[in-house]
């Protein structure tokens, strides 16, 4: 590029930039919309619960297996007991090979058994994790990051995905084994090495069925779960959790969880998913993913706005029953992502987007599948320890102390009554998010052209 080629470029990043003060405008304005889309949505909005006295009854059934030093020795087991943990165990293993066969395990889950509702949550965040992880070579991220830093992300992602299928998904497959046998085999948990935490959750959900309580359940153990052995993992922390970037939330929008839905009918036209405002997005932004106990209130919120919310919910298991989870953002915004590059990508990039749609002329974002952008990593078993049982404050073995594996935490506090957020239509705010990722690149380019 001439001199003046390059004078007149730098001056377009630079106008470009000094929009942003302007842009802040749009942004309030769609932010505000945002705000009355949400109250209107959850103008029907129903209550999800855990009563005073579920929660009394949790606590006490917690105190009767605790006296009985649960687990304590290893239950005897039949030949048909030998069996099924075999069965459970290969299944686990077969299901949990990467995020698109962890993803489709859940909803698999959830379409035969509709009353754990967990495994429906846990499908959706299972397809934030894969279009997180593609991101990563995707058009815009693939020119802010390193190689080797987008891999040291994809080591975080992967692990604390595979983690959490690898604890809850016995235990989902135990509770449907249950139910084809008309007999608890819940004293089968601790043989999967799940935590004593989660026994009187499912004794109680046996006896009840109320899902809510086991969602919530769920969504405390889990995350204690990683806390220890991704999060607090000094190796994750030094790459990734205590870097600059992460803390401040500028680049990485690894915080940003997305749930497609569409408006009545929407999904009978697939060109119409294009544009964002016929194919809208729930969702919220995690502020700190270091904190345990914001990661579980942040769960319960997700858990609201996914099956609180009629419009919601009904709009996001229609998008789940007719898109394959690919890993791959063009599953829910075909018209602005594509699975293929229509071009070779060029050494300086070329604006595309104008408020979240495609300017005229221009081709979609590369957004690649998983398949495409990621090989299988091999499952690393996780540490043998159980969060619940060593929250009293003590070390184990020079390792991160139980304070920091959420120690003294009381988990029965996160029961209780949900209601979706205040704010969580996130249509235009992530549309001005894909904005101001394409203006970081273009302003990447210039610095470093």
């Amino acid at each position: 590029m001439n001199r003046m080629g390059e004078r007149n470029r730098l001056r377009d990043i630079w106008n470009r930039l000094l929009t942003v003060p302007g842009n802040m405008t749009a942004y309030w304005t769609g932010k505000v919309a945002g705000w009355l889309q949400s109250a209107k949505l959850s103008g029907d909005a129903v209550e999800l619960s855990v009563t005073k006295e579920e929660i009394r009854s949790l606590r006490k059934l917690a105190a009767s297996f605790a006296e009985k030093d649960y687990p304590g020795t290893p239950p005897r087991l039949t030949a048909e007991e030998i069996s099924l943990v075999q069965s459970i165990r290969d299944e686990t293993k077969r299901c949990n090979r990467n995020n698109v066969t962890r993803t489709m395990a859940y909803w698999r889950v959830f379409e035969r058994s509709p009353v754990l509702q967990w495994a429906f949550l846990a499908h959706m965040v299972s397809r934030n994790g894969g279009w997180s992880m593609t991101d990563l070579k995707g058009e815009l991220y693939s020119r802010l990051l390193a190689p080797d830093r987008s891999d040291t992300i994809f080591d975080f992602l992967e692990s604390a995905n595979s983690l959490i299928f690898q604890d809850a998904y016995p235990q989902l497959r135990l509770y449907e084994s249950s139910m084809e046998r008309r007999r608890n085999l819940f004293h089968l948990l601790p043989v999967f090495g799940v935590s004593a935490f989660m026994r009187p959750v499912w004794e109680q959900f046996w006896r009840e069925g109320n899902s809510a309580l086991l969602t919530v359940g769920l969504i405390v153990n889990e995350q204690h779960y990683i806390e220890g052995r991704v999060v607090q993992d000094e190796r994750f922390r030094r790459a990734i959790l205590d870097t600059a970037d992460f803390q401040a939330q500028t680049v990485l929008q690894l915080n940003c969880l997305l749930f497609p839905y569409a408006p009545e009918g929407a999904l009978a036209h697939p060109e119409a998913s294009s544009q964002p405002r016929n194919h809208r997005l729930a969702g919220l932004i995690l502020e700190d993913f270091s904190d345990l106990s914001g990661r579980i209130e942040f769960g319960k919120a997700l858990y609201a706005i996914l099956f609180a919310v009629p419009a919601v919910a009904k709009g996001v298991r229609d998008f789940a029953s007719s898109r394959t989870h690919t890993g791959s953002r063009a599953d829910y915004w075909p018209g602005i992502f594509a699975t293929l590059r229509s071009e070779p990508p060029k050494a300086q990039y070329v604006e595309k987007l104008d408020g979240g749609i495609l300017l005229p002329g221009a081709t979609p974002l590369y957004s690649p599948k998983l398949e495409q952008a990621w090989k299988d990593k091999p499952f690393t078993p996780p540490d043998r320890y159980d969060w619940y049982r060593l929250r009293a404050g003590s070390t184990v073995s020079g390792r991160a102390t139980d304070r920091e594996r959420g120690g003294n935490d009381d988990p029965f506090r996160y029961f209780g009554k949900m209601r979706p957020p205040l704010h969580y239509e996130m249509t235009n705010e992530y549309s001005f998010a894909l904005n101001k990722l394409e203006l970081a690149v273009l302003a990447g380019d210039m610095l470093f052209d």
